[in-house]
């Protein structure tokens, strides 16, 4: 009998300790878990799908990925083209030069003691003279430019689209100007030559220079020629970029769908 008591009592004591250890692993896996081993139902979700973190798209301001080079290309070319041809247009007239402070031709600067010494004797007039034929030079002449710059254009090439594309704004015109300025040179000068002639610059220039070496005993000479030649195409580079930058910076100057596609990919650089 004795011995029945002692297996029982291990018996109880054995299940008691079972009983312990197995609270202890349901009581950590309710802990870990959030699953009552007492009750095990898996806790509904929140949501009938699990949440994904949101991600955050940035946008370039600067997108051309949308753009092609010829797109690009076309665009500037066409953007240089309104510029050449309404400034070509605003030149080409009676004081387009003259009454453009921007472009007007002033007196040579080898030649400016003379303009000095003719007022200093009271020939102010025919030192006006001679700067207003000047400028009436270029007017004449930069009317024959038109053509010569168009084919400056779109000979172009734009290896570097992108760059100009983003660059100043008178990117385009720049490298327009230092691609093309000795041929553009080579081209114009016998138009200006001609226009010199046309107006009467060539003959006033002459007697005002054999009057100043009368009167100083020097002998002063230009080439009036290649003064004007270069002062003309500078001042059509001048309206072809004041042009350039307001098609950059004003929507509303970009009057074609190649240019509000083209430069509107630069407005927010």
């Amino acid at each position: 009998m004795r011995k029945t008591f002692l297996l029982v009592g291990g018996l109880l004591f054995s299940v008691s300790s079972q009983a312990q250890i197995l609270d202890v692993i349901k009581s950590t896996v309710k802990d870990q878990t959030g699953i009552d081993l007492n009750n095990p139902k898996i806790p509904a979700q929140t949501s009938g799908t699990a949440t994904t973190p949101k991600t955050t798209t940035t946008t370039s301001p600067i997108n051309l990925g949308s753009l092609t080079s010829t797109q690009i290309s076309s665009g500037l070319k066409e953007a240089l083209s309104l510029g050449v041809n309404e400034g070509v247009k605003k030149l080409g007239v009676t004081d387009g030069f003259l009454k453009n402070e921007a472009v007007k031709i002033l007196m040579p600067e080898k030649l400016r003691k003379i303009d000095t010494t003719l007022r200093s004797i009271g020939l102010g007039s025919l030192a006006d003279q001679g700067v207003k034929l000047l400028n009436r030079a270029a007017e004449d002449a930069v009317t024959e430019a038109a053509p010569i710059f168009t084919k400056a254009i779109t000979s172009m090439t734009i290896t570097d689209a992108k760059n100009i594309l983003l660059g100043s704004n008178n990117a385009a015109t720049n490298y327009l100007q230092t691609k093309t300025q000795s041929q553009l040179f080579t081209a114009f000068q016998p138009k200006v030559k001609a226009s010199l002639g046309k107006v009467g610059a060539d003959k006033v220039w002459s007697n005002i220079i054999s009057k100043y070496n009368t009167l100083t005993g020097q002998a002063v000479a230009t080439d009036l020629n290649e003064y004007v030649t270069t002062e003309t195409i500078n001042g059509v580079f001048k309206m072809v970029a004041e042009k350039e930058s307001g098609i950059r910076n004003t929507p509303a100057m970009r009057t074609t769908s190649i240019l509000q596609k083209v430069f509107g990919a630069q407005d927010g650089k």
